[in-house]
């Protein structure tokens, strides 16, 4: 193994508390880690046309196009319940259960090869008589801007948003993380680690792993790296998307999360969303 790796993953609080161990030196015998941080729609771009690092967090949408040169771990992901994505409109609660508004309309989201759009557009299927109208892609901390000034007519949102949307002024249309588990009983795969498969991806989810039990051992020991890179978060909100994003899928995806991840994908190639998959590369 190479005394060095890299890596591309968020500066969301869930991506630097799994790896602020790894990052900072803290995990015996695993080579300097070199990161970068980027928005999920550039990494899933990197991991889609060959020129990422070792190491990405991508979206488990973005699979199909990067596992014939990247391996899914089986940890330091995200995937859980009580997680999803939201759709948010400016409108009132009193319209907040009013789909058909969405009939041709501007919707927001943060990448197309995100699970929140897969979500997004399965739910749509069902939901939305006469289907979505333009979908804009834009950068995730735009979106709820844009909605808030009537610049888009809803907005897919993930991650701190959860927390922070009604300051915005904003209504959520629909948690569609509730959807899908209502929809087929399994938890929602989000973000997936993926390391090039010249590596040897055992001794990496080792060190995950070890990384990982290091920032539930010591919660205190990542608290300046996550915030210094999530600085428009109070540290009560970063800590409550620690706590909703970093769990036992984290650490290891289980039958379950293989099974959560068979059928997003499945789902979104009957739809022609993405490309069909042999489900045998997902492990």
């Amino acid at each position: 193994m190479t005394a060095e790796l890299n890596i591309a993953y968020s500066p969301c609080p869930n991506d630097t508390f799994v790896f602020h161990a790894w990052a900072h030196g803290l995990v015996p015998g695993a080579p300097k880690l070199n990161v970068t941080y980027a928005d999920i729609d550039i990494t899933n771009g990197l991991a889609a046309d060959g020129t990422g690092p070792e190491l990405l967090k991508i979206s488990y949408a973005a699979l199909p196009w990067a596992l014939d040169r990247y391996k899914l771990l089986p940890c330091g992901g995200a995937l859980g319940r009580g997680c999803g994505p939201l759709l948010l409109t400016k409108g009132g609660p009193q319209d907040a259960n009013s789909t058909s508004a969405l009939s041709g309309r501007r919707v927001a989201v943060p990448s197309e090869r995100s699970t929140a759009y897969l979500l997004f557009r399965l739910w749509a299927a069902q939901q939305v008589p006469g289907g979505i109208g333009e979908i804009v892609v834009m950068p995730f901390h735009e979106i709820m801007p844009a909605v808030r000034d009537g610049a888009i007519d809803a907005g897919l949102v993930i991650h701190e948003a959860r927390f922070t949307y009604t300051s915005y002024g904003l209504h959520m249309l629909v948690d569609l993380g509730s959807w899908w588990e209502s929809d087929t009983g399994l938890p929602i795969p989000l973000g997936a680690i993926i390391a090039r498969r010249d590596l040897d991806t055992d001794a990496v989810s080792g060190w995950i792993r070890t990384s990982l039990r290091h920032a539930w051992d010591n919660p205190e020991a990542s608290r300046e790296y996550v915030l210094s890179h999530a600085q428009e978060l109070s540290p009560q909100v970063a800590k409550s998307h620690i706590d909703l994003y970093v769990n036992d899928f984290t650490m290891d995806l289980g039958e379950s999360g293989y099974a959560a991840i068979s059928a997003l994908l499945d789902r979104a190639a009957g739809e022609g969303l993405v490309p069909p998959i042999d489900s045998a590369l997902l492990r």
